[in-house]
């Protein structure tokens, strides 16, 4: 699976990624606004502050990240099959 070489936060509750094989563009996680863990991104500031993890998780805290294969999966459209 390529990996994510670049994140920023956008309005909305969107990141802009970049993947290593020049695949780039914006996921929508509105969807997750407010739920569970997901509610610590009501804080605007909280949810700019994403980044690039050591190991290529994205990630806001230590307590929050998101798989990059699956964010690569929704932000192209592809399955894991």
């Amino acid at each position: 699976m390529p990996k994510p070489v670049d994140v920023k936060a956008l309005s909305g509750h969107r990141i802009w990624l970049r993947y290593d094989d020049g695949i780039e563009g914006e996921v929508d996680l509105s969807d997750l606004v407010g739920h569970g863990v997901f509610e610590a991104w009501s804080d605007a500031a909280f949810f700019n502050a994403v980044r690039l993890g050591s190991h290529g998780a994205i990630e806001w805290s230590s307590d929050l990240d998101l798989c990059p294969d699956a964010m690569y999966m929704r932000l192209t459209g592809k399955s894991a099959a």
